[in-house]
């Protein structure tokens, strides 16, 4: 398959879920229009109604010999005269409200697909020309001697190439994010996903001595799917590493109850510094100091943690920091749980 096949059914794929997400706010607009609606037109009727009745002595509203001064209608039949207008003006007040809903936000699903094309389309004509950038600067790293007084610069702008590249790839995997949303792949084991997401993120953390330990007592099984739980999970042990400094431990624990699954990440860096943290969640957050208690002192937050909620939040799910000090920073995933496979 070629890569402009590769991308087309990328494209589609994201239009569709794009067509989705409009279809949803669609039906959520005209369920609270329709609801609105249905409120002033029970509410009309009724008051006509009991208008009527008031007009009406209840002796003469049931005689057996109607009075040739009062209305000739009955309670019975006043009150079934109300209940099909006012059925008869909700649903129609529904069906408009549907068409209305689906017009209103059309042009912002347009909007939509075009800024996610124009993300995956970017991200991917990044791609290339940064891996070649970074092959070139890791030849001339290597064809440099140890005290040449260029080696450091070098170094240095290898390491500004791969924080592009991580930027880069994160944009990818925001646009892609959708795509996934609506794969049911059936309950996948959570603390299946967590080992295996831990032993890739142990070697990221071996140059600085700092540790992942797995706390998890039994399977758990989630309706979130396998490739979108990897994804959460290394972001979060991503960025644990990332402000643990050297020789510390990063804690994993799972815990399951009746309806939900928690995963808490919990590490010893200095915490959240210069920002709220609930907004550590927004892409691109920059902290107004430097949170880095390891060997980097950068501080943005990129857009793994966003996607994570983003993730969590489009299969029920929650994401939040639970404490953050100078001990540590804990953040919680959590996501609904399901019954075991076969």
């Amino acid at each position: 398959m070629s890569r402009d096949d590769g991308d087309d059914r990328r494209t589609d794929a994201l239009a569709d879920s794009d067509a989705d997400a409009v279809r949803r706010a669609s039906r959520r607009v005209g369920w609270q229009i329709t609801l609105a609606t249905a409120v002033v037109v029970f509410a009309a009727i009724g008051a006509v109604f009991f208008f009527v009745l008031s007009r009406i002595r209840p002796g003469e509203l049931f005689e057996l010999v109607p009075d040739r001064n009062n209305i000739d209608i009955s309670a019975n039949d006043l009150l079934l005269l109300a209940l099909v207008l006012g059925t008869v003006g909700v649903v129609l007040a529904g069906v408009l409200s549907w068409i209305i809903a689906r017009r209103a936000v059309r042009p912002l699903g347009d909007a939509l697909r075009i800024q996610r094309a124009f993300i995956a389309d970017a991200s991917h004509e990044l791609r290339t020309p940064l891996t070649v950038l970074d092959a070139r600067l890791q030849v001339l790293q290597r064809s440099l001697a140890a005290d040449d007084p260029s080696t450091p610069v070098v170094a240095e702008l290898r390491r500004d190439a791969r924080s592009l590249m991580d930027v880069v790839n994160d944009l990818l995997e925001a646009a892609e994010a959708a795509s996934s949303r609506g794969d049911d792949t059936g309950p996948e084991d959570l603390t299946e996903i967590a080992e295996l997401a831990v032993e890739s993120m142990r070697v990221v953390g071996q140059d600085r001595n700092v540790g992942i330990e797995l706390d998890a007592p039994g399977p758990l099984f989630t309706p979130l799917p396998a490739v979108s739980a990897h994804r959460c999970l290394v972001a979060l042990l991503d960025n644990a590493l990332r402000y643990s400094p050297d020789g510390s431990m990063v804690t994993v624990t799972l815990r399951g109850t009746k309806n939900r699954v928690s995963l808490e990440v919990k590490d010893q860096g200095p915490g959240i510094r210069g920002i709220s943290p609930d907004r550590v969640f927004d892409r691109f957050a920059k902290s107004g100091d430097a949170t880095g208690g390891g060997g980097t002192t950068r501080t943005g937050f990129g857009i793994g943690l966003a996607l994570v909620r983003d993730i969590a939040v489009s299969h029920g799910g929650t994401v939040s920091v639970k404490e953050t000090s100078a001990n540590g920073t804990v953040v919680v995933l959590t996501v609904p749980r399901a019954s075991e496979r076969g």
